[in-house]
């Protein structure tokens, strides 16, 4: 089954066309065991902060100082509208809709920052949106159980086949308010990349963190903490 998907959310389009050269990251290996992608508490429908400008996200996403050395800021690649073919996955063929007219984490406040680390082959990507919680909660959830819905598809994006894994993770529960974990495999005919991706709604804010997951593991506290400091 095959379904026409225009934009994907948390930067998986980008991933999918850049897959950096002989990339192979083993460090995944230690995430291996299935658990639910989310726990924590439920989004709040009554209290209901307002949401922090793209300015303000801007301001508390981690920079080359917060990171340490090693670290190069990547530049954001121009914005790519081609069709991308999905083959194989029931869940997201459901969601393509939505997908293909931005209807997925298009939320109106956001920022992102991409690094570069070491020899340039691992890359550690932050995204920080703001809106209700519910609305957050909402979005960011369907995502993930879409992707982590098959385990096993495949994506056609500019004409290059990418066969796809994806792995629930268990979340750091004791960080924000809600939590989201993935592994996630792209493997072409010459190479593959392994990437981890987690999610912390905290309030108003969500906090995505992709990329080589021991570079997930060490700066996923940081990032939330700064995204979430108050003054």
């Amino acid at each position: 089954m095959r379904v026409r998907v225009a934009t994907t959310a948390l930067g998986i389009t980008a991933a999918l066309l850049a897959l950096p050269a002989c990339s192979t990251d083993t460090t995944g290996a230690k995430h291996q065991t299935p658990a639910s992608a989310q726990t924590g508490k439920p989004a709040d429908a009554v209290h209901k902060p307002a949401a922090l400008s793209s300015a303000a996200l801007e301001s508390r996403l981690l920079d080359q100082s917060d990171l340490g050395n090693g670290y190069l800021p990547k530049p954001d690649r121009p914005a790519r509208h081609d069709d991308i073919t999905v083959i194989g996955c029931p869940a997201l063929s459901e969601l393509g809709g939505d997908a293909a007219t931005g209807g997925t984490l298009t939320f109106p406040h956001k920022a992102k920052a991409t690094f570069t680390y070491g020899d340039s082959s691992s890359e550690i990507s932050e995204e920080l949106y703001s809106d209700t919680a519910n609305k957050l909660s909402a979005g960011i959830g369907r995502i993930f159980d879409a992707m982590t819905g098959c385990p096993a598809y495949q994506v056609v994006a500019g004409g290059t086949p990418i066969d796809i894994t994806a792995q629930k993770l268990p979340a750091p529960q004791r960080l924000g308010d809600q939590q989201w974990s993935q592994l996630l495999t792209f493997s072409t005919a010459l190479r593959s990349t392994v990437v981890r991706q987690t999610a912390i709604r905290d309030g108003n804010l969500l906090l995505i963190v992709s990329g080589a997951p021991a570079l997930v593991d060490r700066h996923l506290g940081k990032a939330l903490a700064k995204a979430t400091a108050t003054g």
